[in-house]
Order: structure tokens, then sequence, then C-alpha cells
């Protein structure tokens, strides 16, 4: 290698750079959101960054004794789905000009997830490229102000925490996750890999007691029931209304099935739980990584309200998966079917025609995704112990 290009990949790869990058891009997504400015829809006007502002109306709401899983069309045009207690939190973006409120959220999106990846058990050069990898996929999720990042750093953190010992730390990013998105709970499963159980109990209830009540500050008990019920509520109604870029969304799309939603995600739960039977490789450093990649990458896949940003979840757990083993060709094609298909099909690298009259209609973006679970349930049945990670 050239001095010169030793010179650019030491650049490329520096932690500084990377980080500036990420906030360059949180910050760039944000104005560019609100300088687009509002649209007309059906009657009433919208913003782009109408993810933001349910969030944010969602404290409003909490502390005004309104239900906050209704629809307020005069504000937004659609349902706010995460906790009371997400909504208490938004209060310290709530009244912050658009601005600076949305540049904040993004960047704590943003730098979460930079957070939990300089946390991963690899080396920092194989951390920078996992960087790189998955910041196409983190603007996409940014460009729509949605929580993804931050749910996926959160869930990759516990992971690295837990490696680390740090069962209080590692508990409570579960936790703020489960309160954010409830299928942040799946992390728990990542606990079976180590000792302190009773620790861990420990942490878990009390971060989710804690997290449970704390809208009391701003609500009356009662009326804290009452948002629960409505967000169960809420959350029924959701689960039949649609198919995602999921299995079940590739099966509508491809084979016309438009029945067998719960049969698909009790196959999924079956399939998901079958390689924690290989008890005897919970030590392997290996093995617990490819169950983190294939943790993330399932609770989109079957997730019926998975849309294109929530992609950056699955997109991370390719990233792990790729780098968790030395390379080999297939690996490198497969990792390149996903950033292509996945990452770069909702892009204006290809022209609108392909983009509405076959990447959307027939959920291309997911496949490579559904294609890399399998894949990577395959190596988890199939793998011996004292496998050798890359690091």
């Amino acid at each position: 290698m050239s001095l010169t290009k030793q010179s650019i990949s030491k650049v490329v790869l520096n932690y500084w750079f990377i980080l500036l990058a990420y906030v360059l891009c949180a910050v760039i997504a944000s104005i560019q959101l609100v300088l687009v400015g509002p649209h007309i829809f059906e009657g009433h006007t919208y913003t782009d960054y109408n993810n933001y502002v349910i969030f944010k109306q969602s404290f409003s709401h909490l502390i005004q004794g309104n239900n906050i899983y209704r629809l307020y069309p005069n504000e937004q045009w659609d349902l706010y789905k995460y906790s009371p207690t997400f909504a208490l939190f938004m209060g310290l973006l709530a009244h912050l000009p658009d601005m600076v409120g949305l540049s904040i959220w993004n960047l704590l999106n943003a730098l979460t997830l930079f957070a939990a990846i300089q946390i991963l058990p690899f080396k920092r050069n194989i951390q920078s490229l996992l960087l790189w990898f998955v910041l196409l996929e983190l603007l996409t999720s940014m460009q729509n102000a949605q929580s993804n990042g931050l749910m996926a750093g959160l869930m990759i953190g516990a992971y690295a925490c837990m490696e680390r010992g740090k069962v209080g730390m590692a508990t409570l990013w579960i936790v703020i996750a489960s309160f954010i998105k409830v299928y942040g709970a799946v992390g728990f499963c990542l606990f079976l890999f180590y000792p302190d159980k009773i620790k861990f109990i420990a942490y878990s209830v009390l971060w989710t007691v804690l997290f449970a009540v704390i809208p009391l500050v701003a609500t009356p008990y009662q009326t804290l029931i009452w948002q629960y019920h409505n967000w169960v509520v809420m959350m029924g109604e959701d689960q039949s209304s649609s198919y995602g870029l999921s299995v079940m969304g590739w099966l509508h799309s491809w084979f016309g099935a438009n029945s067998g939603k719960s049969l698909v995600n009790i196959i999924g739960i079956i399939l998901f739980l079958i390689p924690f039977a290989r008890w005897k490789l919970y030590r392997d450093e290996t093995y617990k990584l490819l169950v983190l990649a294939f943790m993330l990458i399932w609770v989109i896949i079957f997730n019926h309200k998975a849309e294109s940003p929530t992609y950056i979840i699955a997109v991370a757990g390719a990233g792990i998966w790729f780098f968790s083993k030395p390379p080999k060709m297939w690996r490198r094609i497969l990792l390149a079917i996903v950033f292509i298909f996945t990452c770069l099909s909702p892009t204006d690298l290809f022209p609108p025609v392909i983009r509405h009259n076959f990447f959307v209609p027939y959920t291309i973006k997911a496949i490579p995704c559904i294609l890399l679970w399998c894949v990577i349930w395959v190596e988890l049945m199939s793998m011996k112990k004292n496998s050798i990670p890359r690091n």
C-alpha cells in the first residue's frame, strides 16, 4: 500500500473523523427536514419530520390528561405508539424550536449507535468499518426522524455492557429500549449467556418499575393506568392493520398470502428460540455475536410494521454478522447484496420507476435480510465449540 493510501486509510478509519461524519449527518438531515417546509395532505398541513412532531406532541397530550394513543389529525398524520414514559422524556425537547429539538433528537440516535459499536469486542479498525457500513442506513432513519438508531444502539450497547460485566448498565439499556418499542425486550434473552442471574433480575425489576411509574410526576395514577390500557388496545388493533417490510410482507407480495400472520410469527418465535438450546456454546464469543446479529435482524423481519427506516437495526445485525468471523468470498457477496438491495434500494441511485414498480411492491429491501437471517440460523445450529472470531 502506498504512503498516500495509508494516509487516506488512517484518516477514514480515525475515530474522530467518523464521529464528525455521524454528527454532520444528524445535523444536516435535521436542517434539511425543517427547511423543506410543510406539505398539505388530506386537507391538513404536515411536516417531513412528522415522527418527531408525534413524539414531542405526546408530552403535551400526556400532561393534559388526553389519550396519547388516538389520532390528532390537526397536529400529526399517524398514531403515537410508544410508552407514556417515552412521552414524558420527550418533554425535554418539546418546547425547543424544531430545528434545535430535531437536531438533538437525531444526534441522540446517531451518537448512541456510534458509542455502542465502539464498545463491541472488535478491534478499532473493525469497529470503524462497521460504523461506515451502517451510516447510510442510519441516515435513512434520521431523514424520517425515527428512533431506530437509538434502538439499535441500546440493544447493541446492552450486549457490550454484559460482555464487560456491567449488569446494571446493560439492564438499563434494555429496559429503556423496551419502553421505547416493546420489541426491545427481546434483548433480555442475551442475559442467558452470563452469570449473576439474580443480579440481572433484580436490576431488571428495579429499572422496569422505575420507568413504569416515573410518568406519575406529570399525570395522576388513574390516568396513567388508563394510558397503559390505551397503549395495549392500540397495539392490538395495530397488529392486524399491515404486513410491513417483513417475512409476512414478502409472502403477501410474492405469493398473495393474506392470512396466517399469527402462524408466521409463531414459526418465527420457534426458530428464534431453537439456537438457544445450544447451551454449551454460551461462553463462545462468536456464538454470542451471531446471536446478537440474529436478534437484531429477527426483530425487524418478523415485525408487521417494519418499514424502510427501521432497517438500520437489521443492517447493524448484518454488519456484526460479517465481522464476527474471518472473511470469505461468499460472506462478502452476501453482505454486498444486503448493502445494495437493503441500504441502496430506497435511494436515488435507482430510478424511481424501479423503486416504485419493483422494489416497493415486492418488498425487495427485506429479502436480503430474510436470507441472511436464515444463513445465520444455519451457522448457529452447525457451528462447533471454540470457534475463532474475527476481531
